[in-house]
């Protein structure tokens, strides 16, 4: 099963602060062991709401954009990793270990995606699925 690690952001993480060398040092320890226990897909550090920006659709189809920062630092989102795992138990056996990412009193949110598996659709559907996902590993695997 895939999941989701979602790191929150903190007040520090917003202001743009950045991790130190031993930080640095400590997240890519836990990232190599990650790698090399097969379940690392994908991961990456976000930078600020401040460079980011929102589309938001209305009930009538209308689309807007907001740019960023954002408010409610709780809400926002400071990094990630996509893990591949047996159990939700097994992801968080692994975040029990991650160092702190916040440097600060901080969480990090553990969700699964859905698998194409989990959708009922015509066999035309799927296959449209299928193929996209291909491609995708294509351009992943250059």
């Amino acid at each position: 099963m895939r999941f989701m690690v979602i790191v929150k952001a903190t007040t520090e993480s917003e202001a743009g602060s950045l991790p130190t060398d031993e930080e640095l040092a400590a997240m890519g320890r836990f990232n190599e062991e990650l790698v090399k226990a097969g379940v690392m897909l994908d991961g990456a550090g976000l930078q600020p709401s401040g460079k980011g920006a929102r589309v938001r659709w209305s009930k009538s189809g209308e689309v807007s954009v907001v740019d960023g920062p954002f408010p409610e630092t709780k809400e926002l989102i400071a990094g990630y990793w996509i893990l591949e795992c047996r159990s939700k138990e097994e992801v968080i056996a692994w975040m029990r270990r991650c160092p702190n990412p916040s440097r600060a009193e901080g969480e990090v949110e553990i969700r699964p995606f859905y698998e194409l598996a989990d959708f009922e659709m015509s066999d035309a559907t799927r296959a449209a699925h299928e193929e996209l996902a291909a491609r995708l590993a294509e351009r992943a695997g250059q």
